[in-house]
């Protein structure tokens, strides 16, 4: 039987190659699109994450690793819709 460790580790590589992979594939007419809804998708992490350091007992590394994943995530939001909203004044109509 495979340690839970090895197997782990051979997803969290698979699953590095394969996005590095398709990241490299996407043209960059579809990049910013693709990388918004990307990030807003980082708003379910933010509601798992705030969840999560609500629920642990324990106060100290748990507590700290909680606090950084809704931090990260809030700041992958934000920078998610900034950079929507600055795609989408492309696309309007400059006034004169």
């Amino acid at each position: 039987m495979v340690p839970a460790e090895v197997f782990l580790t051979f997803i969290l590589l698979l699953s590095i190659f394969l996005g590095f992979e398709l990241i490299n594939k996407v043209p960059a007419t579809l990049h910013t699109p693709l990388m918004s809804g990307a990030n807003a998708i980082s708003g379910i992490t933010l509601v798992g994450a705030v969840g999560l350091v609500g629920a642990v007992d324990d106060p100290d590394l748990s507590k700290w690793l909680g606090v950084a994943a809704v931090a990260f995530a809030s700041i992958n939001v934000v920078g998610g819709y900034l950079v929507t909203d600055r795609m989408l004044a492309m696309f309007k109509k400059k006034e004169g």
